[in-house]
């Protein structure tokens, strides 16, 4: 894996984030507040503006998110992960969620041709 989207870059999501800049991984951040992932791009990230544009190109996606609705929108709503992703992309969501919901997930993301954990 090469290049990751990571998508939510409050306090867990930065320091996740800032370990994978560290080990050397290309990194592509969204968070809804762009200062919240200052320190990131000082550190060597790219910013994107959207789900979408973070996702296209990665070889991974990891997300930490709010809540479970966040999650939901932001994998399955308009222009979402599972929708932008590329084929083969390796999704994983740490956002404390619910069990369903990540099965719901997995099974749609499996039918565009993507992982999901």
């Amino acid at each position: 894996m090469e290049k990751i989207a990571f998508i939510g870059t409050g306090v867990m999501g930065k320091s996740m984030a800032t370990h994978l800049l560290t080990a050397g991984y290309k990194l592509t951040v969204y968070n809804r507040t762009k200062r919240k992932a200052a320190e990131l791009l000082d550190r060597g990230a790219s910013w994107a503006d959207s789900p979408e544009q973070a996702v296209r190109d990665a070889d991974g996606v990891i997300t930490i998110v709010g809540y479970p609705k966040d999650v939901e929108e932001i994998y399955l709503g308009p222009r979402g992960i599972v929708e932008s992703a590329k084929k083969g992309a390796l999704l994983i969501d740490m956002t404390t969620s619910s069990p369903r919901l990540a099965q719901k997930i997995g099974e749609i993301a499996k039918e565009r041709g993507l992982s999901a954990l």
